[in-house]
């Protein structure tokens, strides 16, 4: 080649790189029409969802996030590349909800922020079943469920139970660290629900059978003494939380429409809770007609 002089080798140069550039337009430019394939994507998205851990517990450092950012975006884009046209729609709506699934977490990730804003996030233990298929409000992903627990626990059971409790510690020595928002009603709030969960630990080791696994027991106590900490920490950092919680109509407008999946903006909800206060006060009048 470098017998055939400079303007071959430039030539060459300028086809090698025209193709590379084609090859890769072609890649992001690929469509996904296969069903087999949005079901291949769900399972690698629920599968990057989980966050990793750090010191045994789940990891919300910024640092992580940030890092795991470009693999979101992949994911997002790769969705996006489908093309559903003729599918049936029950298949149509398992798009759109893994849609809606994406976007919920570019919402949290970008917007809402938990992590960083809401302490109570940081809640482990729950003592009841929700009354709605997930918590309300944003949990984390390592809780402890003790009403899925039948006392007096097996072995296996004491087993699980005790992984669920050494998460604890390490979950709030990270909350303080990852606590940095200035949301000063969603700090306040929490704080009782931190304060709640010392009180539920405590009430643990009363249950039928837990005093039988010393370790277990021991566990127990190192996740009081941690959250005992953590409450302190929060009402000591409370006096400087000045800031608002809420995120704007704006957003929750975005929010409502777009991983809700409900077509009404902020506007369409206040307009909803006016006319059923209006229903409201109408029933009370008619019912006071009706015995004047």
């Amino acid at each position: 080649i470098f017998s055939l002089g400079a303007p071959f080798i430039t030539c060459a140069i300028c086809f090698f790189a025209f193709n590379c550039q084609q090859t890769n337009v072609q890649e992001e430019e690929k469509v996904y029409t296969a069903y087999e394939d949005l079901v291949a994507l769900f399972h690698d998205w629920r599968d990057f969802e989980k966050p990793p851990f750090k010191e045994g517990a789940p990891d919300y450092t910024m640092g992580t996030f940030e890092n795991r950012w470009p693999q979101f975006l992949a994911l997002q884009q790769k969705l996006m590349a489908f093309d559903t046209a003729g599918w049936p729609i029950d298949e149509q709506i398992d798009w759109h909800i893994l849609r809606a699934e994406m976007n919920g977490y570019q919402f949290n990730y970008e917007i809402l922020k938990p992590w960083l804003r809401h302490s109570a996030f940081y809640k482990s233990v729950w003592m009841s079943r929700s009354d709605v298929p997930a918590h309300e409000g944003p949990t984390h992903h390592a809780t402890t469920e003790v009403w899925t627990y039948n006392f007096p626990l097996s072995a296996e059971a004491a087993e699980k139970l005790l992984q669920d409790i050494n998460l604890i510690p390490a979950l709030n020595s990270q909350a303080q660290m990852n606590l940095t928002g200035n949301a000063r009603d969603l700090w306040i709030a929490g704080i009782r629900d931190i304060r709640q969960q010392s009180q539920d630990l405590k009430s643990l080791l009363s249950f039928a059978g837990v005093k039988q696994y010393e370790e277990l027991v021991l566990a127990i106590k190192e996740a009081i003494a941690s959250t005992d900490a953590l409450a302190e920490w929060l009402e000591e950092e409370a006096a400087h939380k000045t800031g608002p919680s809420g995120i704007g109509k704006d957003n929750y407008s975005w929010y409502l429409q777009n991983v809700h999946l409900v077509p009404l903006s902020w506007e369409d909800e206040v307009m909803l809770l006016k006319r059923e206060l209006a229903r409201a006060w109408t029933a009370l009048k008619l019912e006071e007609h009706k015995n004047r």
